[in-house]
Order: structure tokens, then sequence, then C-alpha cells
């Protein structure tokens, strides 16, 4: 029998009426062929028309909606698009990485992870769980630092000196356990080392008992765009010899996966 999921309409007690308003023009304009004037805006929306100005002059200094002089109606802006075309690239590259995970976890059977970088922490994108029944707790959406974990050690590695300088500026060197990484030089040393591997571990340095292994994924550009990881308790992963061979297999699958990418070598 189907499962009938009822969709809660309700209005939200915390809703910004302002925000709410615009984002009703932003789909109203969606919808028009060649734009809309001011009048029609606040006439279709019950608008006052003061408001419906003000409104559109704060998208159109955002960018997400253009005035045309000449017709005296607004388009859609290249704002959106912009934007648009980020989650669409992250979504693309999901479902790019995700047989390349699955084949890694099938063969590991610790759980493997993507991510990408936004505003100085990486964000989970996807995750393929083990079989085991003692397993990492992660979740998608979930953000973390750049210093302390593996994957975001394989972000920050390929990032310029000064970039390195001004997150680091920004956000500082949080710790977490007694492994994290807290120290300026001592964290260059390591990112030298994950540059000279290509690969980064990350031993126990967010959370106690905890060990992963991670490797970044270059686009065309040689831009870092993700990384991948497989995470698992120490006890099981803790093994000097094991966690070469995983690291192997994780680097190598993250090079499929960066010449799925265009990416190519030097």
């Amino acid at each position: 029998m189907w499962e009938v999921k009822v969709v809660d309409t309700k209005t939200p007690s915390d809703l910004i009426h302002s925000v709410d308003r615009a984002i009703d023009i932003l789909e109203l304009i969606s919808e028009s062929d060649g734009g809309l004037g001011v009048t029609e805006i606040s006439e279709r929306l019950q608008l006052p028309k003061s408001t419906a100005f003000r409104l559109l002059s704060t998208l159109s200094y955002k960018g997400l909606v253009k005035k045309d002089e000449s017709l005296k109606k607004y388009k859609l802006g290249i704002k959106l698009f912009q934007l648009g075309s980020e989650v669409f690239n992250e979504l693309e590259l999901r479902d790019e990485v995700r047989p390349f995970l699955e084949e890694l976890v099938k063969e590991i059977n610790e759980t493997g992870h993507f991510v990408v970088e936004e505003q100085g922490e990486v964000i989970y994108i996807d995750k393929v769980e083990s079989t085991h029944a003692i397993r990492q707790y992660s979740r998608i959406g979930r953000r973390v630092p750049l210093h302390c974990t593996g994957v975001g050690k394989a972000f920050l590695a390929f990032k310029s000196e000064e970039e390195i300088e001004r997150l680091i500026e920004e956000r500082g060197l949080q710790r977490f356990t007694a492994n994290t990484i807290t120290d300026y030089e001592a964290l260059e040393k390591e990112l030298n080392k994950i540059r000279e591997n290509g690969f980064a571990i990350d031993n126990e340095e967010i959370q106690e008992h905890l060990m992963c292994v991670a490797a970044p994924i270059f686009n065309y550009l040689g831009e870092v765009v993700g990384a991948i990881s497989i995470a698992g308790p120490k006890v099981r992963m803790g093994d000097e010899d094991n966690i070469k061979k995983i690291a192997a297999r994780v680097k190598e699958t993250a090079q499929m996966i960066s010449a799925r990418l265009g990416y190519r070598v030097n």
C-alpha cells in the first residue's frame, strides 16, 4: 500500500515577510515571458507599489533581477543563474563520485564520504555506510573545519600560502582532541606531507577513537573541487600497514574521479 504523506502548508511563525515577498516576486517574474513592471507585480501580488519598488530595488542591487530600461520591466538576473549553477554542479559532481565511493566502501568496508568546501569549511554531500554495527556517526549537510579533518586538510594542502594564512587568521586552529593540530608550523609540515603523498590522515584530530584517510578531487583546471574519505574506529583502521593500503586505494579512487573530470597530472 502506498504511504500518503501530508505536507504541512501552515505559515511558519518566524516567517520574515519581506523575504517571503521578495521570493514571490522572483517566482512571478520567472513565470513571465518578457518580464514585468512594478505596477504589474504590485497588482498581482497585492502589494503597495512603493513596497514592490523597494523590494525590486534590493533584488536589483544584489543582482537577482535586472531592469530593462527600454521596456521598464524587470527580468531575472544573472546572479540567480550563478547560484543555481553552483547547486547543479555539486549535485552533478555527487552523481559522478557516487559509483566510485560505493566501490571503495564495498572493498574496504568502512564508511565513505564525499565533501565539498564552502567558506572555509567542508560540507558532507554524500555518504556510503559500511556494514559494521559500530561505525562513524556523520550526516549529510554537516559542516566541519578544515584543519582537523582528513577531507579538510586535503583541501587546505592545495591552497596558496596566503589563503591558508587568511583562513587560519579568520577561523583559528580550534582544539577538539589532544591530537588536534593547533600550531601553525606543525600544520604547515602536515600540509607539505599531504602534498607529497597525495592523501591526508585524520588521526583522532576531531573525534577520539576515529581515524580517516582522505584524498582531493581535482577538476580539469587543477582546482580541488571535492574530497573523498574512508573513516572508521581506530581499533579497526589503526594498523600502519592497513592504513597504507587504505590510503593507496583512496588516493587511486580520487585520481580516477579527477580523470573523469578532465584532470591530467603534469
